[in-house]
């Protein structure tokens, strides 16, 4: 799958921590060009988080933008067009595929070469590599893994796509990314940069977002 070069987190705790609400810095994001989108909230109920992402959604397809949802298969199957996103401790992404259906986006986490060997072989249409550089918001209980992750997953998403005869899965990069590393990011190898905590270092998600495609461009 194509993706775009920007990936932005729409990560509740940090958000609010700026006075964001997830809606409104959705809507920020999207106004600045983002069209791919996380909604990502980690202590609250499945409800609430349903509630969020149904918010988001219409925003996000009026501007043809994906929208993909963080953890939970069961609320992104009930999301119209959503897809979701996995980590290593979450439902697996074989499982997850089940829920949400063939033609949606599973997205999966992986923080060490042999769990991007293994996350290969899964049903996925993208496969995340982090923390790529170090960050307090996005906590996985892995140390940062540098650009040398991003290397080897893209050699190896390419040497498994040229064995299959198959399009190479994309590779997102997530995990203290700010404006200045991104394109060092992509160099190495990353179709997508995924963005949290640098969307509000300025207070204008909307201007940062459209700083980052600008530096993305090809």
């Amino acid at each position: 799958m194509h993706l775009p070069r920007f990936y932005a987190i729409i990560d509740q705790d940090a958000g609010r921590a700026h006075g964001w609400t997830v809606p409104a810095l959705a809507r920020a994001c999207l106004d600045g060009g983002a069209r791919l989108l996380q909604v990502r909230a980690k202590t609250i109920s499945a409800p609430e988080l349903l509630d969020l992402c149904e918010q988001v959604a219409g925003d996000a397809a009026a501007c043809g933008a994906a929208l993909i949802v963080n953890d939970r298969a069961d609320v992104a199957r009930l999301v119209p067009g959503a897809g979701v996103h996995v980590g290593q401790d979450d439902l697996p992404p074989a499982l997850a595929r089940r829920v949400v259906g063939p033609g949606a986006i599973v997205g999966f986490s992986t923080h060490t070469a042999g769990q991007v060997d293994a996350a290969i072989a899964e049903p996925i249409s993208y496969l995340a590599v982090g923390p790529v550089f170090s960050t307090s918001t996005k906590e996985t209980g892995y140390d940062e893994v540098g650009l040398d992750l991003v290397r080897y997953a893209a050699r190896a998403v390419t040497a498994a796509a040229r064995d299959r005869n198959a399009p190479a899965v994309p590779i997102v990069a997530i995990g203290g990314i700010t404006l200045g590393r991104a394109r060092a990011v992509v160099d190495a190898g990353a179709a997508s940069v995924a963005v949290i905590s640098d969307l509000l270092v300025t207070g204008d998600p909307a201007a940062r977002v459209a700083a980052f495609l600008a530096e993305l461009r090809d």
